[in-house]
């Protein structure tokens, strides 16, 4: 992400205050509109609309305690305040895709009014989602979604992961030499955004006539760096590594720290921890790309309540692709702390 400072010409103080009250204002408008969405009933007919109680949304996840979804709990949390409703944040403890289908069936039978659904997989959900809907639980996606197959879901908050790959590989791309020899690494198989991430950067890198090593290091970051350190050790004319989600990303640069400090090795890759910021502000993580995590918890929360109540359909919305590196990790390690990144 960009930071950039503004600075007012004039130094009016006069000035200062009248934009601090106008931008006031605005928030003020807005939180008044979604309330008094919340309370006013007339003049709307939707079937979907539920306002005779508290609305109970459930969020359904892979790898449910994973440290990346700190920032998107805050964000469920914090929508559900604002639009009065109850959210639920549940899933699995590793990635099993039967278990969390299951999840979803369970979730309609114990009376949920909406589901987000963390759509990991392109086939293994088509059913229960499709289920769900035709019983009158509306359905939204949630950091992962399913571009490869037909979906029922009405909408998807995400990063565009293949295009995500593309730019982080854009980014790099000056700084691998023609031919080189990479290891690239995902923390888990079978993970759609990861396939995804990693096919955008594997495309992007042809133009260098890369060499890459692929491997999986798990979802623990310093088991992980152990499997990355044993891979460079058995090949050493690897001076790069890409990583394509958080564990990997993180259990890299964990590895240059201990194994390979000063020595000219360098990674890359996706989503943020407070060890990951740390490794960046080392030098030995150049950069990792955060995919907002926050508003991939807030927003559907607010799509699933207008639509539940006035039937306003959710839309897909992409969570961008910011970079981070040593010229804005100061910022970003505040904004982590309190957990919007």
């Amino acid at each position: 992400m960009t930071f950039k400072t503004y600075r007012l010409r004039y130094g009016k103080v006069e000035t200062m205050k009248l934009l601090q009250k106008q931008s006031l204002l605005t928030w003020n408008l807005i939180v008044l509109f979604l309330v008094g969405c919340a309370t006013n009933q007339t003049g709307t007919n939707s079937k979907t609309q539920k306002l005779d109680k508290p609305l109970r949304l459930a969020f359904i996840t892979c790898v449910v305690n994973a440290r990346f979804f700190e920032p998107v709990k805050k964000g469920v949390y914090d929508a559900a305040e604002m639009m009065s409703v109850h959210c639920g944040f549940i899933g699995t403890e590793g990635v099993d895709l039967q278990a969390q289908a299951a999840m979803v069936t369970q979730a309609v039978k114990d009376g949920y009014d909406g589901i987000a659904l963390n759509i990991i997989d392109a086939v293994a959900f088509d059913d229960v989602i499709l289920k769900a809907i035709e019983k009158g639980v509306p359905v939204v996606g949630f950091n992962v979604d399913d571009h490869a197959t037909p979906n029922a879901r009405l909408s998807c908050v995400n990063q565009r992961f293949y295009q995500a790959g593309q730019s982080l590989a854009k980014y790099v791309l000056p700084n691998i030499p023609e031919k080189a020899h990479v290891l690239m690494t995902m923390h888990d198989e079978s993970v759609s955004s990861l396939e995804d991430r990693l096919a955008g950067l594997q495309e992007v890198l042809k133009q260098k006539q890369v060499r890459r090593t692929v491997i999986v290091t798990g979802n623990e970051s310093v088991k992980g760096a152990e499997v990355i350190a044993t891979k460079l050790k058995q090949h050493p004319d690897i001076r790069i590594i890409l990583n394509t989600g958080q564990s990997d990303t993180e259990a890299a640069g964990r590895a240059i720290e201990k194994y390979f400090p000063n020595k000219g090795y360098w990674s890359a890759g996706f989503d943020l921890s407070q060890k990951t910021l740390s490794l960046i502000r080392q030098g030995h993580i150049r950069c990792t790309v955060d995919q907002q995590p926050y508003i991939q918890g807030f927003y559907p929360v607010i799509q699933l309540t207008l639509y539940l109540r006035y039937g306003i359909m959710p839309s897909d919305m992409d969570a961008g692709t910011a970079i981070i590196n040593k010229s804005n990790v100061e910022q970003v390690i505040e904004l982590t702390k309190q957990r919007y990144r």
